[in-house]
């Protein structure tokens, strides 16, 4: 496989390992991805939890207590640093969704800790090149779902900010989590992965050169080379890696995606108002039928949700259950994953996982 080249950043290997929140994808996962050659990922969703939240200054009902706890920037600080004494001074990235309240004080927070390059997306990430303005050496790489959406963001970034993209992720609707795309484009053939990445090649065409990341339901050697033949440059995996020794999710979290059989991994109603694709557990059943637990919005974790609203719409929050998973909560846990996620059949270790990507099983 070729390596990649993210700006002034060259992976070893084309595979950029998904940054998955709160506390799947942290410092041992990531840096231990960047160490064996790919690129690792660390979530910004959610830090305050981490270290059983050792960073957090306010606790209210067990968890961070507001956007200033539940990003905390200690702990994201201490996240990369504690990767970096696994990769060294390999490009290890952030990804930070848009969604997120506080977007802005998150993404200056992940510049100062010594990130090299921020995937952004749940959102278009519009003004990421003022965010970061004071770190030029930050390659900046947009999530989009279709050419429109990076036609978008080109526009804006060259008009405003005179600058392009250094990458961009098209994620297909087979991915784990938030989809964006409507429930009923997830199923059509028009938005499948593969027929997506075409229309963003062209699009890229008409701004210049940067590579291109395919996402969502890529699982083996063989996706990977159908995406690059089709004209990808790279791929992003987050499914596969929950299936490492050094994934930093609880073990329930990696048993209930052992167990989970094809059915039982659906697109699901989310507090963010956008599908999300997911186990279905025992959360899911409760709050279908509107008997789940009370809705106590501590953590103020999305805008979409409106402190709350989106919650009882949808019969849970998405912040305390995401972190319930990672605690290893299963009764009350939200298990996110891609449509892939019932192949995963052991637990290995992210070197052996990275030799089955470049090498085959």
């Amino acid at each position: 496989m070729k390596t990649l080249k993210i700006r002034q950043y060259t992976i070893n290997f084309p595979i950029i390992q998904g940054g998955m929140g709160i506390g799947i994808s942290w410092d041992r996962l990531a840096g231990t991805v960047s160490f064996e050659g790919g690129l690792g990922v660390i979530s910004a969703i959610g830090t305050g939890y981490y270290q059983n939240m050792r960073f957090t200054t306010k606790i209210v009902d067990s968890r961070p207590y507001d956007t200033r706890n539940l990003y905390s920037f200690e702990a994201l600080k201490a996240i990369v640093e504690n990767a970096r004494k696994i990769c060294g001074q390999k490009p290890l990235g952030v990804n930070i969704m848009c969604a997120i309240n506080d977007y802005g004080r998150v993404v200056a927070d992940a510049c100062k800790s010594g990130i090299d390059i921020i995937i952004s997306g749940a959102g278009l990430p519009t003004s990421l090149p003022e965010l970061t303005q004071n770190f030029p050496h930050i390659a900046l790489v947009p999530i989009v779902s279709s050419g429109k959406a990076l036609r978008i963001i080109c526009k804006r970034w060259t008009q405003r900010y005179n600058r392009v993209p250094d990458a961009v992720v098209l994620e297909g609707p087979l991915s784990g989590g938030h989809q964006g795309f409507t429930r009923e484009q997830c199923a059509m053939e028009e938005y499948r992965l593969e027929n997506l990445i075409r229309p963003v090649k062209d699009e890229i065409k008409e701004w210049g050169d940067f590579p291109l990341i395919a996402a969502g339901g890529i699982w083996d050697k063989h996706d990977i080379e159908k995406v690059i033949s089709l004209g990808a440059d790279g791929v992003q995996m987050g499914t596969r890696f929950i299936g490492t020794h050094e994934c930093d999710a609880s073990e329930v979290f990696k048993q209930v995606l052992l167990r989970a059989g094809k059915k039982d991994i659906q697109l699901l109603k989310s507090p963010v108002g956008y599908p999300a694709r997911g186990v279905r557990t025992n959360l899911i059943n409760l709050a279908d039928k509107k008997e789940g637990a009370a809705i106590n919005c501590v953590s103020n974790c999305v805008a979409p949700c409106q402190r709350g609203k989106g919650a009882k719409e949808a019969g849970y929050c998405i912040a305390n259950c995401l972190g319930d998973a990672w605690a290893g909560k299963e009764e009350s846990g939200l298990f996110f994953t891609g449509a892939n996620g019932y192949k995963l059949k052991e637990i290995i270790s992210v070197k052996e996982l990275m030799n089955k990507l470049i090498n085959g099983e």
